[in-house]
């Protein structure tokens, strides 16, 4: 394999496989290097977790994405260090590769903030892998509640009141309440239970109020209990602890309370901001490496305004397509643009018919049956392939109408 390319782009989130299409569309040699040899579709993997999808409904290979492209090459490996003055990439087999630009889009990892006993006990929710340990792992519990009899059931406590921590505990407590019951014994769905913790006061605190409101009492009525305003201190392989003296009892406990920079980007030598991740200039290049750009959660990004932008899918794969178009500047002797984000807004699935979404950067409030079907559409449009968005289509009006899961969560036998 040649080892000298225009672009190296690390990392084959969204905003690197929007990097990739938009250079291998004009031409570019560029090379992705990711660990995995599929993009996988992080939005939706709690759902993968709660057998609502199928694994193949968020996950696509790389060269099936590129085919279309001669000029871009995939290699799955994992990175060992990258090298922001040379324009380098060594991998774990030993093999350096060279470019004129550097694309870091590496994406992220959990961020346990030290909190004792999480990264040993917790499961977090990030990667196609973590989804189908931590379904696994619901099978598992299950499965042992039905051995105990009635008086069994499975005690999960969701870390972390923003969008993916609603809506896993949403998704859970719907199995509990519709699913459960059609395959296991009456007592096990009765005596389960789901818990969502956060040391701040609200669910989705970054949304409006009414929004905030909406979820916190749909989520109620799905059978979440909230415990909310009170830190964890520690996490137990059978419970959870808090910083006012409480615990909670849990044979499952989901790690949705943040996100930070990965190990690509803590060893690049690149200054680390908030959250571990490096604050890029306008035009999304690293400040002091020229010809280095930061995309994706690897980032903090700021626009063509200066307001500060979110960690999404949707901006990630803007930031992508604009990273391209400077990095074409760059190799042409062009000139740079400062990152122009067309915000979107925010939203969040709570259950069945019912969402919350901010459109826009005017943020209009939308509750109920229509922000379900923004969220829907929304959803529909960035998942990677036709192929995916029918089958996601079909998964969600039978278990729409059904409550069936079709689909099972593989993983190997627990001693």
């Amino acid at each position: 394999m040649d080892k000298s390319f225009e672009v190296i782009v690390v990392g084959g989130g969204f905003a690197g496989v929007a990097a990739v299409k938009a250079l291998g569309r004009s031409g570019v040699k560029v090379l992705l290097i990711d660990r995995n040899n599929y993009h996988q579709f992080q939005p939706l993997l709690y759902q993968v977790a709660t057998a609502q999808i199928g694994v193949s409904d968020v996950t696509r290979t790389f060269r099936g994405m590129f085919q279309r492209y001669p000029s871009a090459s995939v290699l799955t490996a994992n990175v060992a260090a990258v090298d922001v003055q040379a324009h380098t990439v060594t991998t774990t087999d030993g093999d350096t590769f060279h470019a004129r630009i550097l694309v870091l889009a590496a994406g992220a990892a959990a961020n346990y903030f030290n909190t004792p006993g999480a990264e040993e006990h917790a499961y977090p929710l990030y990667s196609v892998t973590d989804a189908v340990r931590l379904g696994n792992a619901m099978v598992h519990a299950l499965d042992a509640a039905q051995r105990n009899g009635s008086s069994g059931g499975v005690h999960v406590v969701v870390v972390g009141g923003g969008p993916t921590g609603v809506e896993t505990a949403g998704a859970i407590a719907e199995n509990f309440k519709y699913v459960i019951p059609k395959y296991y014994s009456d007592g096990v769905a009765a005596n389960s239970s789901v818990h969502l913790v956060d040391m701040v006061p609200n669910v989705l605190n970054a949304f409006a109020d009414k929004n905030k409101a909406y979820a916190a009492r749909h989520l109620q009525q799905a059978g979440v209990r909230l415990k909310m305003g009170s830190g964890v201190t520690e996490v137990r392989p059978d419970g959870v602890d808090f910083a006012d003296g409480t615990s909670l009892p849990s044979q499952i406990t989901v790690w949705a309370g943040g996100l930070k920079a990965g190990a690509v980007v803590a060893g690049s030598g690149l200054d680390q901001g908030r959250g571990g991740r490096i604050d890029v200039d306008p035009d999304l290049t690293a400040p002091g490496a020229p010809g280095v750009y930061v995309l994706g959660d690897a980032a903090n990004m700021t626009d063509a305004r200066g307001d500060k932008l979110p960690q999404l899918g949707s901006c990630a794969q803007q930031a992508g397509k604009w990273a391209a178009r400077n990095i074409r500047a760059d190799l042409t002797g062009g000139q740079r643009e400062p990152f122009a984000y067309r915000d979107k807004g925010y939203m969040a699935m709570i259950g069945r018919g019912a969402a919350v979404a901010e459109i826009g950067r005017k943020r209009i409030e939308m509750q109920g049956p229509l922000a379900f079907l923004a969220w829907l559409g929304v959803h529909v449009v960035l998942l990677s392939g036709n192929r995916q968005r029918i089958s996601a289509l079909i998964s969600w009006a039978d278990d729409y109408l059904t409550h069936s899961r079709s689909h099972v969560v593989l993983g190997a036998p627990r001693d």
